[in-house]
């Protein structure tokens, strides 16, 4: 009887060593989609994380980036927003997706011989952006610089006197200035902030993972963090909402000034111009020749703020001379 013999066993294939998944946020939604999953399922039973299923569904953890939406998707997501500050706020908001106009570029000019810092452009921003109330949150900050000098180090953001404007000084509103090359869009690991094409530089509230990267790079201190859960009175709150611009924020994210794009790009102009009581503020298209910005950079003597960071702002300053 012959031996048998069997055919060698085939030799393991060398293994190859796969490079590390690039940690992103979809990465993490993906991993973490079991997890998310179970807690939903324990806050259905359990009543001490009923409010934790209340304040984040499954549905918006696992929310698209805002560019991948598609019109049904991006429709059922503000439906579920607006029901969302329905049962927070009592009130339904008017809850929109507003796209860039065509052949629109927004560039703010302020005259700084007008402006008295009176302030009411903060609180106007305040009231129409749905900020909070306590702790409030600004996106505007007015700053009393004393003459012959353009160094913000040297100006005074806390100043209260009995009656503006004080001699010697002049007062330097300071915002977002939506620049060309803005640093806070190249630092966010998870692109929850971009620049969009008339523009303005948007923030997807709902992706943003309140790293705050962006908040350090911004040479314009133009960008806040909601330590806490924001506050705002049901009485005020504005219900002409935009999904990149005035709804509510949770806690954990960072917002900024987005030139009322829930105005601005429905034919009207931000907040902050509208109250302006000495018409300091100039706002529009710059892509139009005809517009009121447009007459302005071309004869007017205008700076930008910090030009050697070279972020090339949206955002000019003028004086009458």
């Amino acid at each position: 009887m012959s031996d048998a013999h069997s055919s060698p066993a085939p030799s393991p294939a060398p293994h190859t060593p796969t490079a590390p998944e690039e940690l992103s946020r979809r990465s993490f939604l993906r991993n973490t989609a079991v997890l998310a999953a179970g807690v939903a399922a324990m806050a259905a039973v359990l009543p001490s994380l009923r409010e934790l299923k209340d304040f984040t569904s499954l549905e918006a953890f696992l929310q698209k980036h805002y560019k991948e939406l598609t019109p049904e998707e991006m429709a059922a997501v503000l439906e579920r927003l607006t029901r969302e500050v329905e049962r927070q706020y009592g009130v339904r908001p008017q809850l929109r997706d507003l796209k860039p106009m065509n052949g629109v570029e927004f560039v703010y000019a302020l005259n700084l011989t007008r402006c008295v810092g009176c302030r009411r452009c903060v609180h106007a921003c305040v009231a129409e952006n749905n900020q909070s109330r306590s702790p409030e949150i600004q996106y505007i900050r007015v700053i009393k610089m004393p003459n012959g000098t353009f160094d913000v180090e040297k100006g005074d953001h806390n100043y209260a006197p009995e009656l503006v404007r004080e001699k010697g000084f002049y007062y330097m509103p300071v915002q977002c200035h939506q620049c060309r090359k803005p640093p806070c869009v190249k630092v966010c690991p998870v692109q929850a902030t971009w620049q969009e094409p008339d523009g303005v530089t948007v923030i997807d509230y709902n992706w943003c993972i309140g790293c705050r990267y962006c908040e350090a790079a911004c040479p314009y201190w133009a960008r806040r963090f909601n330590f806490a859960k924001p506050s705002i009175p049901k009485e005020r709150l504005n219900p002409n909402m935009a999904y990149l611009g005035n709804r509510p924020r949770p806690q954990g994210v960072v917002e900024k000034c987005h030139f009322c794009l829930q105005r601005t790009r429905a034919g009207r102009y931000p907040a902050c111009l509208e109250v302006c009581p000495a018409g300091a503020r100039k706002f529009g298209n710059v892509l139009d020749p005809n517009s009121e910005v447009a007459y302005i950079l071309k004869n007017k003597r205008v700076f930008v703020l910090k030009e050697e960071v070279g972020t090339l702002p949206r955002f000019y300053y003028y004086f009458d001379v």
